[in-house]
């Protein structure tokens, strides 16, 4: 098997080779904001080989781009209207079902590109020389840089067995260009015979995960640090934002860099902590989840329920999946996605099955039926690593990795949540936690 990493290259620039990237990035840039008007006013297109029939001539002429970065515009462009209207259908299907008032607007007007930015095809627009440098196709011809990176990311890039696109990316703190490498790296062939570890995993925002395997050993990774710096960020936004000045306006560019590495820095420690090896990891499958959450806006909001509004927002458990997923596969394990239905209202000691066993959703879940008590997150981790369980088994009875069967949406979810309510967790009594799982997150 293999797995595709991102190799993340400070590109050491000099005067004058720092103005010829800016001309390509920006000149890029611009390219893709033309091909977005382009394709919204043929029908808000999303396919690339049409849109590059409409606007390659005019890319490269207009703009100056070569060839290969021409075809890359549409082709991004296209793949960012894909993805509009995959959202638009959601929004759709969530105001059938009632969760949501609100129209999708992503396609009301055409798409805009505001980040300095470049994809390079390798050995088209860039290749690597010796002594860790990088040869970059510019508006002016080609320029070769000397790089800095992570050492075990350069050693991976001369065993690479793929070495993909790269892209140019200007962090505006520190006014520097990074290259963003994509590499396919060689990782274990995963069999389920070699699967020893069967966990699974709870997202939210008072706990950022809380992890449980059938072992009975549980991890609780808190969000108060994380959520305690996020309003912190926000209040020096808004303190920033009154004052309105050149100043006041670096800082919050500054500010947001800054809040976005953070946040992504703690879902790394919680992925690296729960990718281990030979494991089968469950997560849930959250789409739609933003759409199916309830939230009150404008007068109607209080205070509080702005700032709870605010924290879902900021809720990244689609990049903490993504990180847990991608680092379980150089491990030698496997993250797959199992159905959130009723995680956290079953009771994993009994089967029973009722809003009443979270009374006011607090952090303890009380079974109505049996008595069961439990910290209402780990009974949601456990609740997916029996379903994981059951995906195990399946895979390893037919050989095929899927939590639902093949079958129409309404008869899988009918199956597979009759199934589910047939198991059950071990009667032990002594879990063994690490974190702190009672502390108020």
């Amino acid at each position: 098997m293999s797995q595709v990493i991102t190799a993340k290259l400070k590109l050491n620039l000099t005067a004058e080779q720092k103005i010829s990237v800016a001309q390509v990035s920006l000149a890029y840039r611009d390219a893709l904001n033309y091909a977005s008007q382009v394709a919204f006013d043929n029908g808000k297109s999303g396919n690339g080989a049409k849109l590059q029939k409409l606007v390659y001539s005019e890319l490269r002429a207009l703009f100056g781009l070569g060839s290969q970065m021409a075809c890359n515009v549409p082709r991004q462009v296209a793949a960012t209207f894909k993805t509009l209207w995959t959202k638009a259908k959601q929004n759709s299907e969530a105001i059938k079902a009632g969760y949501t008032k609100r129209r999708y607007k992503g396609l009301d007007r055409a798409p805009k590109y505001t980040s300095r930015t470049c994809t390079l095809n390798y050995q088209r627009d860039y290749s690597f020389k010796k002594d860790r440098r990088v040869s970059i196709n510019t508006l002016d011809g080609r320029i070769v840089v000397p790089f800095d990176g992570y050492n075990k990311h350069i050693d991976l890039m001369r065993v690479s067995k793929k070495i993909g696109a790269a892209k140019i990316v200007y962090q505006k703190s520190s006014k520097t260009y990074y290259l963003m490498v994509s590499l396919e790296v060689e990782t274990p062939t995963l069999d389920p015979l070699n699967i020893t570890r069967i966990s699974g995993i709870d997202v939210g925002m008072r706990y950022l995960a809380v992890e449980t395997d059938l072992a009975n050993k549980s991890s609780f990774y808190s969000g108060k640090a994380a959520r305690h710096r996020a309003n912190r960020y926000q209040k020096a936004r808004q303190s920033l934002q009154r004052k309105d000045t050149r100043s006041a306006k670096r800082r919050l560019i500054a500010l947001s860099g800054r809040e976005r590495r953070f946040i992504a820095d703690v879902n790394h420690q919680i992925a690296s902590k729960i990718a281990k090896p030979n494991s089968l990891i469950g997560l849930e499958d959250l789409t739609g989840i933003r759409d199916r959450t309830k939230s009150k806006s404008g007068k109607r909001a209080s205070k509080k329920q702005r700032k709870a509004n605010r924290n879902v927002a900021q809720w990244s458990f689609a990049e903490l999946h993504g990180y847990i997923d991608y680092k379980a596969v150089l491990v030698g394990s496997l993250a797959t996605k199992v159905p959130a239905h009723y995680t956290s209202q079953s009771c994993p000691k009994c089967g029973h099955t009722s809003k009443a066993n979270r009374p006011n959703k607090g952090l303890i879940f009380r079974c109505e039926c049996c008595g069961h008590q439990l910290h209402a997150d780990l009974v949601g981790a456990r609740n997916i690593a029996l379903r994981t369980l059951l995906v195990r088994q399946t895979w390893m009875s037919t050989g095929v990795l899927s939590a639902l069967p093949h079958v129409s949406s309404r008869e899988a979810k009918a199956e597979i949540l009759s199934r589910f309510s047939e198991l059950r967790w071990s009667s032990d009594t002594s879990p063994h936690h690490s974190g702190t799982p009672l502390d108020g997150g």
